[in-house]
């Protein structure tokens, strides 16, 4: 009686593989709007009546509340594995550790964040103890709570629900009001309806099944309508560095030099007509440093030759001892340089990568260094505010941050009228972690109603309009530049100003379908 039904971990697995291939690189967006309902169906007929209890509508009763968090967790352990498995390339790669130590830490790291999808189905199988079809109606807004956390307490937001719909743009337009959690809560709620349609009688499963297929046929047929372009008056050069990961030994004063000569013509030799106002350099892990009179005098000299602003992601250090005690505190930093030649200002990185850019927690953690190794022990930069440019306002930012809405929004909101992105996708390789990534960048721009200039060492280098599309780009893994063109936006969305108000809402909701569940009462299917 206690037993998990059989059928139930195979409807578990089948919604990790599904919500597995909806994003890159497989990126088989349409099936999320059934991804979820394998594992709503799973907890909610998990277990077989027992000789006492009457059997209802369905043959099948709701898992018992452990039961719910162990399927939910198998398939988040699962998911996670499916779509981070990347990490343990990254980890054995360039963390100086070895193969154990890769896949252990992998492991770790599906079983921490798995905990969310766990959460999910022990929800999801306590409100069923009161109503399957309550635990149906919360089940949209348990899902959107957890993303919440996920953002707010784990610090991995990555691949919400909602960034399968990307390139929807008719439907993620709402992300202007509600942020990416808008677009996954309208996701669950057809999962939902797909899973509702397995758990009610024959008799009325066709007309439901229907109305499901219908409601995901609109809203992603969406996808193929005919949208405006956006009008552009300003023009960049993005310089895709293609720079390879090297130990410091390697760079010798004169593959510096040959490297740095490389990339300063790179960012001029293209033609334009205006010339560019703007040339954009990634981040990257070439030991470029703030500091280094070499690197200052090769931008300064861009700057002024180009008659155009130079933002060049580096590395920047700040003196924070008397000389004597020679102590440096390093960003990982993106400093603009003016048209005339001078370094006016400097955007410090807000959300560094943990184990990858510091350790935390690093007196408990202290064996856990060497994963650093290879990008230092930087310290966080304290502000989001963006940075003028003359006449435009740039707002910033580094790599990894670029997968937290709430934080990006504070740009828009403090007056960046252009998003910047500069990043180093390289860690990556050829998997799927620089498509994902991507698309997620995109969902920002899309939230912020902004043009974002996308900057990577080794791509994917592009401009992206306000809608989220990718209007100009360059091949991966080549050393090029773009050049593209863009818009200022002044007016800033309702997401800009108030964040994740959807969000908070659906915890609210969570919490009440939660505390309601827990009054007595007879269960029903």
């Amino acid at each position: 009686m206690f037993e998990i039904e059989k059928s139930a971990w195979p409807l578990a697995i089948l919604s990790a593989i599904l919500q597995v291939v909806v994003f890159p690189l497989p990126n088989l967006y349409v099936l999320s709007w059934v991804a979820v309902a394998p594992l709503l169906v799973a907890v909610l007929r998990a277990r077989r009546p027992g000789p006492l209890q009457l059997e209802g509508s369905i043959k099948l009763l709701p898992a018992l509340p452990l039961q719910g968090f162990l399927l939910g967790y198998v398939c988040g352990i699962l998911w996670y594995a499916g779509n981070c498995y990347w990490v343990y390339n990254t980890m054995k790669q360039y963390g100086g550790i070895g193969t154990l130590g890769a896949a252990g830490l992998l492991l770790l790291f599906c079983l921490y964040l798995g905990l969310y999808h766990g959460v999910f189905g022990l929800v999801t199988a306590l409100v069923a103890r009161r109503s399957v079809r309550a635990a149906l109606l919360a089940a949209p807004f348990v899902w959107v709570a957890l993303e919440l956390a996920r953002t707010r307490i784990s610090g991995f937001p990555w691949d919400l629900l909602g960034i399968s719909q990307a390139d929807n743009i008719p439907l993620v337009r709402l992300a202007r009001a509600t942020g990416v959690c808008g677009i996954s809560l309208e996701i669950m709620i057809v999962n939902t309806a797909f899973a509702a349609a397995w758990l009610i009688r024959r008799n009325r499963r066709t007309s439901l099944l229907f109305a499901a297929f219908a409601a995901a046929f609109v809203l992603q047929i969406a996808r193929w309508m005919p949208v405006p372009a956006f009008p552009t008056d300003r023009s960049a050069v993005l310089v895709q560095e293609n720079v390879p990961v090297l130990d410091n030994s390697d760079w010798t004063r004169q593959y510096f030099e040959q490297t740095l000569t490389d990339l300063t013509n790179i960012s001029r030799s293209q033609s334009s007509t205006p010339a560019p106002g703007l040339i954009v350099w990634p981040e990257s892990p070439a030991p470029f440093y703030s500091g280094d009179p070499e690197f200052r005098r090769g931008i300064t000299q861009l700057a002024t030759e180009s008659h155009a602003w130079v933002v060049a992601g580096n590395v920047g250090a700040e003196s924070n001892g008397s000389p004597s005690q020679n102590a440096t505190t390093i960003f990982n930093s993106a400093s603009l340089v003016s048209p005339s030649g001078e370094w006016v200002a400097r955007y410090d990185k807000a959300h560094l990568v943990p184990f990858g850019e510091y350790v935390p927690f690093k007196q408990l953690l202290g064996f856990a260094g060497g994963l650093t190794k290879e990008v230092g022990d930087f310290t966080a930069g304290t502000t989001r505010l963006p940075l003028p440019a003359g006449d435009e306002k740039l707002g910033i930012f580094i790599c990894y941050e670029s997968i937290f809405p709430d934080e990006i929004r504070q740009f828009a909101k403090s007056g960046a009228q252009v998003l910047v992105n500069i990043s180093n996708d390289g860690w990556y390789g050829d998997s799927g972690a620089y498509a994902q990534h991507l698309k997620q960048a995109r969902m920002r721009a899309i939230e912020n109603d902004r043009w974002l200039l996308r900057d990577t060492n080794t791509g994917v280098t592009a401009a992206i309009d306000p809608y989220g599309r990718i209007t100009q780009t360059v091949p991966r893994k080549v050393r090029t530049s773009l050049v593209t063109n863009y818009g200022l936006v002044n007016d800033t969305t309702f997401y800009t100003r108030h964040g994740d108000w959807l969000a908070y809402v659906c915890a609210i909701i969570s919490i009440v379908a939660l505390a309601i569940s827990s009054t007595p009462g007879k269960g029903k299917a």
